[in-house]
């Protein structure tokens, strides 16, 4: 695998040079020369560097789990949180001690390094209380129309039309918490009573209606009715620390919902966006506040449009100055769009299989994206390491990216499995009587119903201009959306009800 003839202290040498560091650091292992690991090729990440973001990229089986382990229980001993989306539930064991006899510790001694069990402090996290967890839900008004269209499967008239009832809901002060809310708002615009409320703007056709109403009902039965919803999760509550300094790691399980990519996956990046619009700037820190670990990250840009995509390229290239860094977690780097995988300072690399002509095509498009290497035929490479190693480029302290390296991780410290009791452990935490129990507030479907119940009531239209005039005068006295638009309140929240990147609501009020 060597492109040049080198001995173990060259390649220690340079290896270690390239990866010295003055300050904190995540350590990920020790390189690998002509098959034996070099003492003196320390392969670490500095740790302010952790919000210039990250890819662990591997085929199935190869390890990204347990790196992402490796690095979340270090980042927690340096007092940074962790958010994991746990799709297999296999990271949940992070909080408990790793076992003494086990392949952990048979890999420390390989490295030469100490190793002890250790758990770490957890929070378990559910979508919408389906599975074992803390119910995380968030409203569909906060949820904004780019991501429900990503979770629909829309078109762009379809992500556009929907952009258009997100906009009127806000003007007119129609909360939309619930599926049910949206509904009954699709209903409404597309019924006598409602179809003339956005023609001046460009208003929606039926056909348009018929297909996002039908389009509910499979989010409604794939878990939508539970995570749309109140009290909707405080992204503050996913940057916090123990009472002993350590960063809390938030696993979202996600086991119960596997069969449901497209929802789980853009809620993953609901939070990543919540996170950017709710978060002050930090600029440049010693540490990241966050670290936030996107997994199966292919699933979050199958089949999304040109807005969604650019909305993430954004998200991702100002996120960092807010203090938090975002780690892909999928096969192959060509599972993220380029804008995006160029923004990924930090990349750890494990085997790729290629056992298919698309499998090959895939392994040359990965090495096209590492820096050239003096030390490896990264083809031959990527396709001969072992479970647990992997080819390591990141971003020194300088902001340069280092040598490609093929490295033995590290073992994890805790355990590499599922926890015992996540159940309980969940019902126990102190978030669990904040979220554990659902909300139903007053939101857009009552307001519509009254306001609908009103029309059916009122009396019979008017002919003449005066009579008309007069009608309006009364509708408008009676009508409780209107008196409360035109009230002081009313337009100091049509002013600050902003949309962000995503559409998310920006809260200003």
């Amino acid at each position: 695998m060597a492109t040049r003839a080198a001995t173990a202290t060259d390649f220690g040498t340079a290896i270690g040079q390239a990866y010295a560091i003055g300050g904190a650091a995540i350590e990920l292992g020790l390189g690998i020369h002509e098959s034996a690991v070099v003492p003196e090729a320390g392969v670490r990440v500095p740790l302010r560097m952790m919000n210039r973001h990250g890819l662990i990229a591997g085929a199935t089986g190869t390890g990204k789990t347990r790196t992402l382990q490796v690095i979340a229980e270090q980042l927690s001993a340096a007092g940074v949180a962790v958010f994991a989306a746990d799709v297999k539930g296999d990271v949940s064991g992070i909080a408990l001690p790793g076992s003494d006899d086990g392949p952990a510790k048979k890999r420390a001694r390989e490295l030469g390094i100490e190793w002890a069990p250790a758990g770490y402090p957890v929070e378990y996290l559910s979508l919408g209380g389906i599975g074992p967890g803390v119910p995380v839900r968030a409203t569909v008004s906060d949820f904004g129309p780019l991501l429900l269209a990503k979770i629909l499967g829309s078109n762009q008239t379809q992500e556009q039309s929907l952009s258009l009832v997100f906009h009127y809901a806000d003007a007119k002060g129609l909360p939309l918490l619930d599926l049910s809310d949206l509904r009954a708002l699709l209903t409404f615009l597309d019924s006598d009573a409602g179809k003339d409320e956005l023609r001046g703007i460009g208003g929606l056709s039926p056909q348009t209606v018929g297909v996002l109403l039908r389009s509910l009902v499979g989010l409604e039965e794939g878990g939508g009715n539970d995570f749309f919803g109140e009290p909707q999760l405080d992204i503050a509550d996913l940057v916090r620390t123990a009472t002993d300094g350590r960063g809390i790691i938030s696993c979202l399980e996600l086991p119960a919902v596997q069969d449901r990519p497209k929802l789980w996956s853009t809620v993953l990046m609901w939070m990543v966006a919540e996170l950017f619009e709710q978060l002050p700037e930090v600029g440049d820190r010693d540490k990241p506040r966050l670290v936030f670990f996107l997994d199966e990250a292919h699933l979050l840009f199958d089949g999304a449009s040109k807005a969604f995509v650019e909305s993430v390229t954004q998200t991702v290239r100002l996120i960092r100055s807010k203090g938090v860094g975002v780690f892909f977690v999928t096969q192959t780097p060509k599972d993220v769009p380029a804008d995006v995988l160029g923004q990924l300072g930090n990349r750890v690399q494990h085997a790729l299989r290629a056992f298919t002509p698309d499998d090959a095509k895939a392994l040359r498009a990965t090495v096209r994206t590492f820096p050239k290497s003096d030390f490896y035929d990264l083809e031959a490479l990527l396709t001969q390491m072992g479970t647990g190693e992997a080819a390591v480029t990141i971003l020194s302290e300088s902001g340069v990216p280092t040598p490609v390296v093929h490295t033995r991780m590290r073992p994890p410290h805790a355990r590499m499995g599922p926890a015992d009791d996540v159940e309980g452990t969940a019902k126990s935490s102190s978030l669990y009587p904040k979220y554990g129990t659902r909300l139903d507030s007053q939101s857009a479907r009552e307001m519509l119903a009254g306001r609908l119940e009103q029309a059916s009531t009122s009396p019979a239209r008017p002919t003449s201009q005066r009579q008309k005039k007069a009608a309006e005068a009364t509708a408008g006295g009676a009508d409780a959306i209107g008196d409360f638009l035109k009230s002081s309140t009313g337009r100091t929240i049509q002013r600050e009800l902003v949309r962000g990147l995503f559409g998310l609501l920006k809260k200003k009020f």
